[in-house]
């Protein structure tokens, strides 16, 4: 758990200074003058625009307002501040769209580049990034180092000297994170969060706004609809996590989503391409080429590119390309080389003196590990980790023996009890759903979907995708999802897309909004930051 498998979209742009307005529209009785009397101060994002970034990208607008740490105690504590941005609707503005790539706790502020081709959404809506309170531009949280504390162990190892290293790197791990937390640590949760965007909506003067969340950003919009009933307009829920439990059951089904996609999807698809790869004629050899890989790395890891790759480098590298199958191609070149560097004599030989090709990875925030061991109870003991994730590692080998790793158990939660999301009162919600999404899976999905009243399921069958919308190519995800938000189009009922095909080794794939944002936050890191 300290290696969030859940997609994370970084985000960076410039901030700008707030000045003092008549109170907001539509705000909330209980939100204190001092905030509601702010005006952010929208100013270009960007000046000049960094190379890179896809035209239209000068019109997004950035800025920042401040919160108080406890909305329950707004005097109590030292404000803090969040970093937003707008791209506007290129024509009448009808209403704002509020975007958020998940994690929990990515950084969104440049999300709404990644929309700048979908003209039908753009056309009325303005597009509204932020990061959320703990990360990115906004005021920050840390752990300091502890998330990496034990980071080179392997989970496979079931020595009792591995397993209490293990354990006690867990418990380490989440004294580091409250300890450099500070103050601020425990306000870093979902509660505090859908506050902060419900006064986010107030400074936008709209009575209610849309939504389109994405793996975490299910949870925190099912969320804010539980908190803020009135106020929900059109929300979609992309690649949904079981928002409707725990966290911990919530991540209790990746182990098999990680295995189904790696398994089911990527393994035919290297077998079929063997005369490129050489990994295995079948979806067994392809496997077995693994295994015996994983292993060669565990006993005698290779340098390439001055880092170290054990077995469990291995893993991580397999787990983030299975968010996206245009990750694929580099993924298996990326086995090949390894293979090469081990002494395998694989496809790749030529390439074992420089770094891996680049695959998109995850962040791992200490926001991240804050909203999840605040939000919501964590049960079990040593026994029971090492237990249970016996039992996962043994079905579901890729990830499952690292459920191992909680340091949400060890954690002392703030005094918090958050209503369950049920559904009821709000008006219909739009969940779409890849049916071999690794890290959301479908399972979890439809559970979330049957206890959510009023919501409507959009399932893309034979697809695997981590973040749907936007993000695939698939048209009819696309015109389903723009019909709802921008035409007021409800689907009566559940309703199902054709996936689409694999891509074919080297082809070009559609650029998801996941991989865009990341690009767009390299264009732009070297802007200056905001204070």
């Amino acid at each position: 758990m300290r290696r969030s498998f859940l997609a994370v979209t970084l985000a960076a742009a410039t901030g700008a200074a707030l000045l003092a307005a008549a109170p907001a529209a539509s705000a909330a009785p209980s939100m204190p003058a001092k905030y509601l009397s702010q005006q952010i101060a929208w100013k270009p994002c960007f000046n000049p625009v960094p190379p890179g970034l896809p035209p239209g990208s000068e019109r997004m607008l950035c800025g920042t307002f401040s919160a108080p740490m406890d909305w329950s105690h707004p005097t109590a504590h030292q404000d803090i501040s969040i970093a937003v941005s707008k791209l506007p609707a290129t024509g009448a503005s009808q209403g704002s769209v509020l975007l958020n790539p998940g994690g929990p706790g990515g950084p969104g502020l440049t999300m709404p580049l990644s929309f700048l081709s979908r003209t039908k959404l753009t056309a009325g809506q303005d597009l509204i990034g932020f990061d959320v309170r703990g990360t990115g531009k906004s005021s920050n949280t840390t752990c300091n180092g502890g998330l990496d504390i034990g980071s080179t162990l392997d989970y496979r190892d079931r020595s009792q000297g591995n397993i209490n290293l293990l354990l006690n790197s867990a418990k380490l791990t989440a004294q580091y994170c409250q300890q450099f937390g500070g103050e601020f640590g425990p306000f870093v949760n979902t509660e505090q969060t859908v506050k902060d965007l419900d006064l986010l909506r107030a400074l936008l003067g709209r009575d209610k706004i849309n939504w389109i969340g994405y793996s975490g950003g299910t949870w925190l919009g099912a969320y804010y609809a539980t908190y803020f009933p009135n106020r929900v307009g059109k929300f979609v829920l992309d690649s949904n996590t079981e928002f409707t439990t725990d966290w911990q059951d919530s991540f209790n089904w990746q182990p098999l989503g990680f295995q189904r996609r790696f398994q089911e999807d990527f393994q035919p698809w290297a077998a079929k391409y063997d005369s490129l790869f050489h990994l295995g004629a079948t979806a067994d050899a392809v496997n077995q080429t693994y295994e015996q890989l994983r292993a060669k790395l565990a006993a005698n890891p290779p340098v390439l590119g001055g880092t170290t790759y054990n077995g469990v480098a291995l893993d991580n590298l397999i787990v983030g390309a299975m968010y996206s199958s245009r990750n694929f191609s580099p993924l298996a070149q990326n086995i090949g080389i390894l293979e090469s560097a081990v002494g395998g004599g694989g496809a790749f030989a030529a390439h074992t003196d420089q770094a891996l090709l680049p695959i998109s990875a995850d962040a791992f925030l200490s926001t991240f590990t804050s909203i999840l061991c605040n939000d919501t109870a964590w049960h079990g003991s040593d026994k029971s980790l090492i237990k249970d994730s016996g039992q996962q590692g043994r079905k579901y080998p890729l990830i499952g023996w690292s459920t191992i790793s909680q340091p949400c158990l060890s954690w002392h939660r703030p005094n918090l009890t958050m209503p369950t999301p049920n559904g009821r009162g709000l008006p219909p919600i739009l969940m779409v759903q890849d049916t071999h999404d690794p890290a959301t899976p479908y399972e979890g999905a439809v559970l979330a979907h049957k206890a959510f009243a009023n919501s409507r399921l959009l399932s893309v069958q034979g697809q695997g995708d981590h973040g749907v919308y936007a993000s695939t190519g698939n048209s009819c995800v696309d015109n389903t999802v723009e019909s709802f938000i921008v035409d007021g189009v409800v689907p009566p009922r559940d309703s199902n897309c054709a996936g689409v095909p694999l891509p074919v080794p080297n082809q070009v794939a559609p650029t998801s909004a996941v991989d865009k944002a990341a690009a767009y936050r390299a264009a732009a890191g070297s802007l200056p930051s905001s204070n």
